[in-house]
């Protein structure tokens, strides 16, 4: 169910992007008069699941979700119809179209899904504000795992600031550490100043491995169903029950009784639960994966940690939305700029459709769904301007030398450097895809 959760959220925001993007080059090519012969969401080879034809121009949904395209006529694209370009060129065509009018066809779909994101991040400050814990208030210090412990982080510590600067939302602690290669983190431990430096193969680590840092919270674990195989059902343990000890042993932390479990030497322990104002030990089977099978809540932390809540009128959210917009496009390109850092090993974090999909929340989450297809529609806008041929950036390149040399490509060249397009971006797809595929079996 998760798994179908996410998948939806993942096919209808792409689904919502590509048609947009499509449809700024459309109306760009509609506005200067370009016959456009095809408009299609996903790609088509063989077949379409359907279509229909409305003036000039056949609207359809293709069978090979991998994006979509507008088909313009006289224009060397991803078609690669070299029949049509081997005719006398016509006024409707797109290469009968002045350079500028060209440009504008070409950057259509980036304008839109960059005013479309833009627009997204607006509504959604003006609908649900925006939430975040901030760092002062994280009052039990950093839960860490193992890639936290190597690069010198410890459960308890208090985040001071990084690189001497204070990080408002402790959610962007990471971010920062990553986006702007900090040199070191200070944080408070045991009632003292600790710096930890930060390394080329920490921000490695940092990249490769989700969930470094949370905040840690205190023990409370009241039982609210079981998983499939419960070693906790079959030895006696209720919905409604509330864990109190392992083996004698009381938590105080929530990391203290996960670590507890899991460093158990026997493969048995003794459970204390309290049950209608009564205790009683259970002795329960632990798995290997050191889990109970178990599902539980843990209190409702917006009582036990102060959140900050930042709302804003109509007219305040559309400047807030766009500085917003602006600074996950620089944060993206600092991003993008690591897969060019061999240090970093950040090319091992790229992913495809799997990666993607694990964005999204496992509940549909209106709130949730909006932030993230902004977030994806920006990530689209900067990849699709990139100046690779097959890509629009390369088709922009191209046009700009035409327009500042006053000489046009050859089509000759220009089909050559569609295929050698094409040929990169099918690499890229596998190598990213091919990540995700080796993550689920390294698990």
């Amino acid at each position: 169910m998760v798994v179908l959760v996410k998948a939806a959220q993942l096919i209808l925001s792409l689904s919502i992007l590509v048609v947009l993007h499509e449809f700024g080059h459309f109306i760009f090519a509609k506005l200067f008069k370009c016959r456009v012969e095809k408009f299609y969401l996903f790609f088509d080879p063989w077949f379409s699941l359907f279509k229909f034809k409305k003036g000039e121009t056949e609207y359809g949904v293709g069978w090979l979700p991998l994006g979509g395209y507008v088909k313009i006529s006289g224009m060397i694209d991803e078609s690669m119809d070299k029949e049509q370009m081997k005719q006398p060129p016509q006024p409707w065509e797109f290469r009968s179209k002045p350079a500028w009018q060209r440009l504008f066809v070409m950057i259509g779909g980036v304008l839109f899904n960059l005013i479309f994101a833009l627009f997204l991040y607006a509504m959604v400050l003006y609908t649900w504000g925006d939430q975040y814990l901030p760092t002062a208030n994280v009052k039990y210090g950093i839960v860490t795992n193992q890639a936290g412990r190597d690069i010198g982080f410890q459960n308890g510590d208090k985040i001071l600031n990084v690189d001497g600067k204070e990080v408002a939302d402790f959610s962007k602690i990471v971010p920062t550490i990553v986006l702007e290669k900090a040199s070191y983190v200070e944080v408070e431990r045991d009632g003292k100043d600790v710096k930890i430096p930060i390394t080329q193969e920490d921000i490695a680590r940092l990249l490769k491995t989700k969930s470094v840092l949370g905040f840690r919270i205190p023990f409370s674990l009241n039982v609210t169903g079981f998983q499939k195989n419960s070693p906790a059902r079959d030895a006696g343990m209720d919905i409604g029950d509330k864990v109190v000890a392992i083996n004698g042993q009381h938590f105080a932390f929530n990391d203290q009784f996960v670590k507890a479990l899991k460093g158990a030497k026997d493969r048995t322990v003794d459970v204390t639960i309290e049950r209608n104002g009564e205790t009683k030990t259970l002795p329960v089977a632990i798995g290997d994966n050191g889990m109970m099978g178990v599902q539980y809540n843990m209190g409702d932390l917006r009582k036990e940690f102060k959140f900050k809540t930042l709302t804003y009128g109509f007219w305040q959210s559309i400047p807030a939305g766009v500085t917003k917009g602006f600074n996950t496009i620089d944060n993206y390109l600092k991003q993008f700029k690591l897969l060019f850092q061999p240090e970093t090993k950040a090319y091992e974090s790229l992913g495809g459709f799997i990666a993607i999909g694990n964005i999204f929340p496992s509940i549909w989450d209106w709130q949730s769904f909006w932030n993230l297809t902004a977030f994806l529609s920006i990530i689209l806008a900067v990849m699709n301007i990139l100046p690779i041929p097959a890509l629009d950036g390369g088709h922009v390149l191209f046009l700009l030398y035409e327009i500042v040399s006053g000489r046009k490509p050859s089509d000759k060249f220009l089909e050559y450097a569609q295929i050698a397009g094409m040929v990169i971006l099918f690499a890229l797809l596998i190598f990213a895809n091919g990540n995700d595929i080796i993550k689920l079996f390294r698990g």
